[in-house]
């Protein structure tokens, strides 16, 4: 079995072309698998696994609280390790059709007003080069809607200021174009042109560094916008994710096209950008409470002076 796995995620490697982090999800999500199956019903071959065994692994899961989206995709790994030893002649029936996925609650994800941003670009701003940077950053993740990843690898070739253009690499690095505002081609061009030099990159393709000179990493950057927002006085559990939530959620409410925003973010689906209108909806409902509440306070005000 675990000659099978290694088998598995070479092929992930050659003919999936999936990110590095994928890639270690799935081995270790099926590995975890695999040792259950031996430990408990002593199979020597995942020809031997039934679909019994298969849900009380998924009980296991549930009662060592493991949350929901987790569960989902240890089965979505573990379904398509079986569909490709089936297409390998590896196991000759797929228990794991006959075991349902675990239903998921969709939660709506935190956004920020337009005030919010507001107040997190205006601490972000000043004329030293960590606060260009940071404010560039602020920029572009507001402004373009990236993945946390896909700021941290980016590139001084990616960035074509000139046409307000930035070239993006998400999952699976698959590419795609994103355009870029004036304000953020313009914080992108102080920051590059006026700071970036003298933090001393030793990684000169990378376009945002960190004080050392190295390619900021994703917990250095969240440890930025944890301050930031610590710094404009917003309580809101916020993480650098929050930002291309906030994108997706102005634009569907200025009225954009939600295949245009699912393009934008890079979905495969439009079902993950749908989640979105359930914010917008949801925000624009909670200024009409909060109207209708300040318009009830006014009548008893007016009431009370009769």
């Amino acid at each position: 079995m675990r000659k099978a796995l290694k088998e598995y995620i070479y092929y992930l490697k050659i003919n999936r072309n999936l990110s590095k982090n994928t890639i270690v999800a799935y081995e270790n999500d099926i590995s975890e698998y695999i040792t259950f199956m031996e430990r408990n019903y002593k199979v020597q071959s995942l020809n031997e696994v039934k679909s019994e065994y298969l849900k009380n692994y998924l009980q296991k899961l549930v009662r060592d609280k493991t949350a929901k989206s987790s569960e989902k995709r240890k089965l979505s790994a573990i379904n398509s390790f079986t569909r490709y030893l089936l297409k390998e002649g590896r196991i000759n029936a797929d228990q794991v059709s006959q075991v349902s996925s675990p239903k998921i609650d969709k939660r709506i994800p935190t956004v920020l007003t337009r005030s919010e941003v507001e107040s997190i670009i205006k601490v972000s701003k000043g004329d030293k080069p960590l606060e260009m940077r940071n404010y560039a950053m602020m920029e572009i993740l507001y402004g373009s809607g990236l993945r946390i990843s896909e700021l941290t690898a980016l590139n001084i070739e990616d960035i074509h200021l000139n046409v307000n253009l930035v070239n993006l690499f998400g999952k699976g690095s698959k590419e795609r174009i994103v355009p870029l505002n004036n304000e953020t081609v313009k914080a992108l061009k102080d920051y590059i042109l006026n700071a970036r030099l003298f933090l001393n990159p030793k990684d000169r393709s990378a376009v945002f560094i960190n004080r050392n000179g190295e390619r900021i990493s994703r917990v250095g950057v969240f440890k930025i916008i944890k301050k930031l927002a610590l710094e404009a006085g917003i309580k809101k559990e916020i993480s650098p994710h929050t930002f291309r939530h906030t994108f997706a959620t102005h634009l569907l409410e200025g009225g954009a096209d939600i295949m245009a925003v699912k393009e934008l973010l890079g979905h495969e689906d439009v079902q993950t950008t749908e989640i979105y209108t359930n914010v917008s909806k949801k925000v624009i409902f909670d200024k009409y409470d909060e109207i209708e509440d300040n318009d009830n306070i006014a009548k008893q005000g007016d009431k009370n002076n009769v």
